[in-house]
């Protein structure tokens, strides 16, 4: 995998972890998004809706769907905010909640495992060039560059 792209890299090993998380989740017959929700999800105090997509990184149609199934599912109910009438908090059920601990072990347990297997300062290494990336394509610096040196 050496001679491959940083994006061909990252989009192998994401999908590869995402996989497995499948996997996980299926046991428990969920998905990887339904677990990422119920993790998003504040258990004292629900989240709102509207603040749930940005902090997950989906659209609006897909959460809205995820969120749809999800009640469905007996893992979460819609309550309308107290602070403002017009917005909807999810809260999650104890079904919800029992899935969601379930999650963050799968989660946890990952992320344990990756931290007994890599040595500290290669794993601090991966850490700061990943964010490093994210900042870099989070920036915008990418294809203004390349368009310029393009028009040249």
């Amino acid at each position: 995998m050496r001679d491959k792209t940083i994006d061909y890299i990252l989009r192998a090993t994401w999908m590869s972890v995402s996989k497995m998380y499948n996997e996980q989740a299926s046991v428990k017959g969920s998905t990887m998004s339904t677990g990422f929700a119920l993790i998003s999800i504040d258990p004292e105090t629900g989240t709102p809706s509207t603040s749930l997509g940005p902090k997950m990184g989906m659209e609006a149609t897909s959460l809205s769907r995820t969120l749809k199934m999800m009640e469905n599912k007996g893992l979460i109910e819609r309550r309308k905010n107290p602070e403002d009438g017009r917005s909807v908090l999810i809260h999650l059920t104890d079904f919800g909640m029992e899935m969601r601990n379930f999650s963050k072990s799968v989660v946890k347990t990952f992320d344990q495992v990756v931290k007994d297997e890599i040595e500290p300062e290669k794993l601090e290494t991966f850490l700061e060039v990943a964010f490093k990336i994210n900042e870099i394509v989070n920036s915008k610096k990418i294809f203004k560059k390349q368009t310029l040196v393009a028009q040249k």
